[in-house]
């Protein structure tokens, strides 16, 4: 049976018996499903320690084994343009599928505007963090002091920048320390790919400890105006992320079934661990497998995972369709498009940090009219949206460097 075939199968075996569960009421059995769930923590774990390491090698065995500065420039303004360009694209699909879909929502349905556990206590959080840090702020963090602390901390905007001056400082070097470096962390990077493939030999057990509690705990939760909430936000991002298939088809010159293949394995972790970074091995191996070039894949992927959210457009706009909503406020078009607008071009600058593409969203619900207390709505019903927006974000990781692979061969 091939890995994907038997991660598929332990995703369907959870989902049944963690529905199960959920329709009995039987606290015990919940409690037998919540002691499984540290086995897909460790493995979520196991995938995550490999990461760091292989960013940075991938970017430096990417960026200095080319030795040429406008090559790397013209890649890099490659891969940002792609980045624009497919998230416009999702911005564009989701404004009007969207609304069309909230417009099926009863306008006077106040009995359910019940807030859900933990919202009071994320819009509390949300509002003293002060509503999102000052450019300025955000600014100066891009250029760490201390990178391992970078590191250590998972602020891999930071990381990412330091290794790309890293990788141009070792351009650099004298050609003898060029080539160790070089060769060093090309075989940094092999082992770290040699553990991934270990670990992902236990994926139908860490993806099944995963599943379970996640589906015993929700199907008695979702329901009423919040399950009609986090239906349309996973079928507009399984939507947009269908949609990315046709896309990488025309613009990759990939056939869909091919890509679809390859991107199964990365897509599976996403949701299972709502980890992009978490994803990043598997998409090294889903790179390998569409064959896309050495250095494509060890600059675009460490790149895409770190900055680019292509499920921002659809997390915004629903979220704030919701919200808009819940409250009884009536959002214009203008107010929609401002959302989307600041989806494309400020998503990228997002805390990494749970739940920080939410800081961001708090002022611009301020400028639309709506109360920032509603970030903290989102916030407490984000557990399974968030699954999907990884899972588009990935597969938006792969088709990037796909794309500009392509590009990147003319």
């Amino acid at each position: 049976m091939k890995e994907s075939t038997r991660v598929l199968v332990a995703v369907a075996a959870a989902m049944a018996i963690g529905a199960g569960i959920a329709a009995s009421g039987s606290a015990s059995l919940v409690r037998v499903a919540d002691f499984v769930a540290p086995i897909g923590t460790l493995w979520v774990n196991a995938i995550r320690m490999t990461v760091i390491p292989l960013v940075v090698s991938l970017i430096i065995t990417g960026v200095a084994s080319t030795g040429d500065e406008r090559s790397i420039g013209r890649l890099g303004g490659r891969t940002a343009l792609v980045f624009a360009l497919l998230l416009a694209g999702t911005a564009l699909v989701v404004m009007p599928f969207a609304p069309a879909l909230f417009a099926l929502l009863p306008r006077n349905a106040a009995a359910a505007r019940v807030l859900p556990s933990g919202a009071a206590e994320a819009s509390g959080q949300v509002l003293a963090s002060g509503q999102g840090q000052s450019f300025g702020a955000w600014l100066t963090s891009l250029i760490p002091a201390n990178p391992i602390a970078a590191a250590a901390n998972g602020a891999m905007v930071p990381l990412v920048l330091f290794t790309l001056l890293l990788a141009l400082a070792i351009v650099h070097s004298p050609p003898k320390s060029r080539d160790a470096l070089v060769a060093f962390f090309q075989a940094v990077g092999n082992a770290m790919l040699v553990l991934v493939r270990w670990v992902v030999l236990l994926a139908p057990v860490g993806v099944f400890a995963l599943v379970l509690p996640l589906v015993a705990h929700a199907g008695a939760s979702v329901a009423g105006a919040f399950g009609f909430y986090i239906a349309i936000y996973s079928i507009a991002c399984t939507l947009v992320l269908l949609l990315l298939y046709p896309v990488v088809r025309i613009a990759g010159a990939i056939p869909i079934r091919h890509f679809a293949r390859a991107v199964l394995p990365a897509q599976i972790i996403a949701f299972t661990s709502s980890s992009s970074i978490a994803s990043l091995p598997a998409l090294v191996e889903s790179a390998n497998a569409l064959e896309l070039p050495s250095r494509v894949r060890g600059f675009v992927l460490p790149v895409a995972v770190s900055t680019f959210k292509l499920g921002a457009p659809v997390s915004w706009t629903v979220g704030a369709l919701f919200i808009a909503w819940f409250y009884g406020i009536a959002l214009p078009l203008s107010a929609l498009a401002t959302i989307a607008f600041a989806a494309v071009f400020l998503s990228f600058a997002a805390p990494g940090v749970p739940n920080g593409a939410f800081l961001l969203l708090t002022p611009l619900f301020v400028a639309i009219g709506l109360p920032p207390e509603g970030v903290g709505i989102l916030i407490a019903l984000d557990t399974i949206p968030d699954r999907f927006a990884t899972a588009l974000n990935v597969t938006g990781d792969l088709a990037a460097a796909a794309i500009v692979a392509r590009s990147d061969s003319h």
